[in-house]
Protein backbone atom coordinates (compact mmCIF):
# COMPACT_ATOMS: atom_id res chain seq x y z
CA UNK A 1 0.00 0.00 0.00
CA UNK A 2 0.97 3.55 -0.81
CA UNK A 3 2.42 4.85 2.97
CA UNK A 4 -0.13 8.46 2.29
CA UNK A 5 -3.01 6.87 0.38
CA UNK A 6 -4.94 9.16 2.87
CA UNK A 7 -3.10 11.75 2.70
CA UNK A 8 -2.89 11.96 -1.17
CA UNK A 9 -6.61 11.31 -1.47
CA UNK A 10 -7.66 13.77 0.70
CA UNK A 11 -6.00 16.55 -1.05
CA UNK A 12 -7.65 19.62 -2.52
CA UNK A 13 -6.42 18.06 -6.39
CA UNK A 14 -7.95 15.78 -8.32
CA UNK A 15 -6.86 11.88 -7.55
CA UNK A 16 -7.71 9.30 -9.78
CA UNK A 17 -6.57 5.92 -8.58
CA UNK A 18 -6.59 2.84 -10.75
CA UNK A 19 -7.11 -0.90 -8.88
CA UNK A 20 -6.01 -2.87 -11.37
CA UNK A 21 -4.56 -6.87 -11.83
CA UNK A 22 -1.55 -7.57 -14.02
CA UNK A 23 -3.26 -10.86 -15.18
CA UNK A 24 -6.05 -8.85 -16.45
CA UNK A 25 -6.02 -7.74 -20.53
CA UNK A 26 -8.42 -4.62 -20.32
CA UNK A 27 -6.02 -3.39 -17.21
CA UNK A 28 -3.42 -3.72 -19.79
CA UNK A 29 -5.30 -1.97 -22.51
CA UNK A 30 -5.51 1.07 -19.94
CA UNK A 31 -1.76 1.50 -19.15
CA UNK A 32 -1.47 3.65 -22.25
CA UNK A 33 -4.63 5.06 -21.64
CA UNK A 34 -3.40 6.66 -18.13
CA UNK A 35 -0.02 7.12 -19.19
CA UNK A 36 -1.80 9.94 -22.07
CA UNK A 37 -3.76 11.15 -19.25
CA UNK A 38 -0.89 11.19 -16.92
CA UNK A 39 0.99 13.72 -19.70
CA UNK A 40 -2.16 15.45 -20.34
CA UNK A 41 -2.94 16.84 -16.69
CA UNK A 42 1.33 17.73 -16.23
CA UNK A 43 1.12 17.27 -12.94
CA UNK A 44 -2.52 19.38 -11.90
CA UNK A 45 -4.40 15.86 -11.41
CA UNK A 46 -2.67 12.87 -9.40
CA UNK A 47 -2.94 9.16 -10.84
CA UNK A 48 -2.44 6.26 -8.28
CA UNK A 49 -2.15 2.90 -9.40
CA UNK A 50 -2.77 0.22 -7.22
CA UNK A 51 -1.83 -3.69 -8.06
CA UNK A 52 -4.85 -5.41 -6.58
CA UNK A 53 -2.95 -8.98 -5.98
CA UNK A 54 -0.06 -7.32 -3.85
CA UNK A 55 -1.09 -8.32 -0.63
CA UNK A 56 0.09 -4.75 0.82
CA UNK A 57 -2.97 -3.25 -1.17
CA UNK A 58 -5.75 -5.57 -0.02
CA UNK A 59 -6.74 -3.14 3.26
CA UNK A 60 -7.46 -0.82 -0.02
CA UNK A 61 -9.04 -3.57 -2.21
CA UNK A 62 -11.39 -4.71 0.72
CA UNK A 63 -12.21 -0.52 1.59
CA UNK A 64 -13.05 0.43 -1.34
CA UNK A 65 -15.32 -2.91 -2.56
CA UNK A 66 -12.84 -3.87 -5.47
CA UNK A 67 -14.89 -6.65 -7.59
CA UNK A 68 -13.92 -5.97 -10.90
CA UNK A 69 -10.64 -4.32 -12.57
CA UNK A 70 -9.84 -2.15 -13.56
CA UNK A 71 -12.18 0.18 -11.57
CA UNK A 72 -10.92 3.42 -11.71
CA UNK A 73 -12.10 5.93 -8.66
CA UNK A 74 -12.29 9.61 -8.80
CA UNK A 75 -11.22 11.62 -5.59
CA UNK A 76 -11.15 15.04 -4.38
CA UNK A 77 -10.42 16.07 -0.13
CA UNK A 78 -11.10 12.29 0.34
CA UNK A 79 -14.83 11.84 -1.29
CA UNK A 80 -15.34 9.56 -4.17
CA UNK A 81 -16.86 11.83 -6.74
CA UNK A 82 -16.62 9.06 -9.17
CA UNK A 83 -16.24 5.44 -9.80
CA UNK A 84 -16.11 3.63 -13.07
CA UNK A 85 -15.15 -0.49 -13.99
CA UNK A 86 -13.89 -1.71 -17.08
CA UNK A 87 -11.69 -0.42 -19.64
CA UNK A 88 -12.64 2.64 -22.08
CA UNK A 89 -11.47 4.83 -24.60
CA UNK A 90 -8.79 7.69 -23.75
CA UNK A 91 -11.24 10.48 -24.80
CA UNK A 92 -14.22 8.91 -22.35
CA UNK A 93 -11.55 8.95 -19.44
CA UNK A 94 -10.03 12.33 -20.12
CA UNK A 95 -13.33 13.75 -20.42
CA UNK A 96 -14.07 12.66 -17.06
CA UNK A 97 -10.84 14.05 -15.69
CA UNK A 98 -11.15 17.42 -18.04
CA UNK A 99 -14.68 17.64 -16.37
CA UNK A 100 -13.94 16.80 -12.68
CA UNK A 101 -10.99 19.17 -12.75
CA UNK A 102 -12.99 22.34 -14.54
CA UNK A 103 -15.48 21.91 -12.29
CA UNK A 104 -13.29 22.22 -9.21
CA UNK A 105 -11.10 25.03 -10.53
CA UNK A 106 -14.97 26.77 -10.72
CA UNK A 107 -15.74 26.68 -7.08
Amino acid sequence: MIDNFDEIIGQDKLTLVDFYATWCGPCKMMHPVLDRIEKMVEGRVNIVRLDIDDPDNMALVRRYGIMSVPTFIFFKNGVILRRETGAMPYEKLADMVESYEKDMTVR
